[in-house]
């Protein structure tokens, strides 16, 4: 997009060089290609994201009035800076947020203290973005964002469906500008999701597309919000019925529970439709989050727990794993006590420590992680070693590892990890070492985390299964190579498909009969990943 014309990113016109205030001219970086009938070609600068989304959000920004804005000095910059305090700062961050999750590749995951999730930097973006900063982010905030963003990407087919059925036609739900489109999606989730207060919800929105757009952006804010509110009230809210044949009603369950259609579609044909509609609602609930303590420095679940009481963070402990324990909010405050910071403990999903179960680490053994970053496993595995044996991580992905190098570190497991950067089924055939046990977590599509993963859903195509399919088979002939003569190989994946999983295995077996299924009876009292033996 470097260099790109207006028209070419958002509009079907371009806008003379002398229409941006001196504000504006100095975020827009003349390209490459010269001047032509007074027209710039330019990109933004300094955002910070994969592309160059703001660029329509400040070619048309509104020229705020300066009675709005507070100036003040920004502390680490020590330059002059807009300061709005009208603006509620957690509309303002998850605004931008959802506008860097659909046009710059950002992912709608937990707000934490490091990178580009922090609170701080998240405001950073704001004035990037916006032109003007809010007051800080306190925790009530960064709750928010967290329920605003994760809930708002969740619902956003649903959302769109409202919005379009609320505006006066679909043109101008297809001409709207993204920053306004986030607005309108963060207002009808708070009313129509989260049960704020309607005139509340309304005021906010308003508010914000006023100030970071223009007086009319706040008025068709205004209207579409406050008729959503209205037909709400009266229970008349502009849904589809679930009629007609197959696909009317694979379009209409996609809309109403906020799936691809596709995904609908496969789903009402595998496992019925009143199933499929149970697995969307579930996908759609809000997600818990595990943590898991680290026994190697010392610190057991009691002690987590113990620290998680004085937080006053509700919990329950796994009914499955000794040492996770189970949260639904909370988690702010467990980063701001500095527990992950330290490495006293680590944030794992249940599931990820089912899968270490199943390989049962043992002190003595040779264990290799064959798809290893980020690396929660491989750090899982190593602390079950009580330092003698080793874990061998492969990841083809070198930034990750470097990661993980650093993690292991920091939870004193570093002595039993060894890091490969590779691609496994190049590493399988040069390398001559084999291993008690192997762990295959492959790629996959991540049909079992959506309640976890909100935007993975919009970034799934029904195409991309076969060529998952074919890099499975790949990586498992791959990482049988590695296995010792009586060994195990564990193959995980977090999708509920059979096509990945069941049929994946069974596929294997017919090119390997050297294997054997080993039931899981022994290392998990649930349903858990295949283990396969020589």
């Amino acid at each position: 997009m470097e260099g790109s014309t207006l028209s070419f990113v958002y509009s079907r016109f371009s806008l003379p060089y002398s229409y941006f205030s001196p504000c504006e001219k100095s975020q827009l970086q003349p390209a490459k290609t010269s001047v032509s009938n007074g027209l710039f070609s330019y990109r933004l600068i300094n955002y910070g994201e994969r592309c160059n989304v703001s660029l329509r959000i400040y070619s048309f920004a509104k020229r705020t009035r300066d009675s709005d804005l507070q100036t003040s000095r920004h502390p680490a910059a020590g330059k002059t800076q807009k300061l709005n305090l009208e603006v509620s700062p957690h509309r303002a961050v998850s605004a931008v947020r959802l506008l860097r999750i659909e046009l710059g590749g950002a992912f709608a995951d937990l707000l934490n203290e490091k990178g580009k999730g922090s609170g701080k930097n998240e405001m950073a973006y704001v004035e990037r973005t916006l032109g003007f900063r809010t007051r800080d982010l306190d925790d009530r905030d960064l709750r928010l964002v967290t329920e605003i963003v994760g809930g708002t990407v969740r619902w956003k087919r649903y959302l769109d469906h409202l919005i379009v059925s609320l505006c006066h036609d679909d043109r101008a739900f297809r001409d709207m500008e993204p920053l306004l489109l986030q607005i309108l999606r963060i207002g009808c989730y708070e009313i129509d999701k989260l049960g704020i207060p309607p005139y509340a919800a309304v005021d906010e929105c308003v508010r914000i597309a006023k100030v970071a757009l223009r007086p009319g952006a706040g008025n068709m804010v205004n209207g579409i919000l406050r008729k959503l509110a209205l037909l709400k009230d009266k229970d008349i809210l502009p849904l589809p019925k679930v009629e007609g044949d197959d696909r009317s009603r694979a379009r209409a369950l996609a809309t109403l529970y906020s799936h691809p259609v596709w995904m609908v579609r496969r789903w009402t044909k595998s496992l019925g439709e009143a199933e499929a509609v149970r697995l969307m609602m579930c996908n759609n609930s809000e997600p818990s989050f595990s943590l898991r303590a680290n026994r190697t420095k010392g610190y057991t679940r009691s002690d987590l727990v113990m620290q998680l009481n004085m937080l006053k963070v509700p919990h329950e402990t796994s009914l499955h794993l000794d040492d996770f324990v189970r949260l639904k909010t909370g988690m702010q405050a467990v980063i701001q006590a500095g527990l992950l910071k330290e490495g006293l403990c680590s944030v794992q999903d249940e599931s990820a420590g089912l899968v270490v179960s199943v390989v049962d680490p043992q002190p003595g053994d040779t264990i290799i992680d064959c798809c290893a970053a980020p690396g929660g496993k491989t750090l899982f595995m190593a602390s079950c070693l009580g330092g003698q044996g080793m874990v061998f991580a492969i990841d083809i992905n070198k930034g990750r590892l470097r990661i993980l190098k650093e993690t292991a570190k920091l939870h004193e497991v570093d002595d039993v990890i060894s890091t490969f950067n590779s691609d496994l089924r190049i590493f399988a055939v040069q390398n001559p070492l084999k291993f008690d046990k192997v762990l295959l977590d492959a790629p996959c599509s991540g049909l079992g985390v959506l309640s976890k993963r909100a935007d993975l859903r919009w970034n799934r195509k029904s195409e991309d299964m076969e060529q998952l399919k074919n890099l499975q088979d790949e990586l498992l002939n791959a990482a049988s190579m590695l296995v010792k003569p009586g060994g195990v190989l564990v193959y995980s994946t977090c999708s509920i498909d059979p096509e990945e999983n069941e049929e994946r295995v069974t596929a294997f077996l017919l090119r390997h009969p050297e294997f054997h299924i080993d039931p899981v009876d022994g290392y998990l009292v649930c349903y858990g990943p295949r283990r396969i033996s020589m």
